[in-house]
């Protein structure tokens, strides 16, 4: 049986899924959150080590993660993690003529 259309690959893009948001959209679309030292780390190129999570490049889908622990569960963390790096890093990326630095796919 095949995977629901919702489900599979679009020409090849990895898909994940929003932990703001729970929407799927293509791996490029999303910023990945790793956990450095119990510190919420955005990884616009996707190359730090470890578990990572996605979230939409949006205040509301951050903002939600956050305030439903998300993260930390996506993570499998433990303890709280503190947001403010990627919560300035959000302000950073979403700053006009500067779109989507580092989002782009392979």
């Amino acid at each position: 049986m095949n995977p629901p259309a919702s489900d599979r690959q679009v020409s090849g893009t990895p898909v994940r899924t929003c932990v703001g948001c729970h929407r799927r959209a293509p791996q490029g679309d999303l910023l990945r959150v790793v956990c450095e030292e119990s510190r919420l780390m955005p990884d616009p190129e996707r190359r730090r080590p470890g578990r990572g999570a996605y979230v939409h490049l949006t205040q509301e889908c951050v903002s939600a993660a956050i305030a439903r622990k998300a993260f930390g569960r996506a993570l499998r963390t433990g303890g709280g993690l503190d947001p403010s790096d990627l919560e300035r890093a959000l302000e950073q990326l979403t700053e006009p003529n500067v779109g989507s630095v580092g989002m782009t796919t392979r």
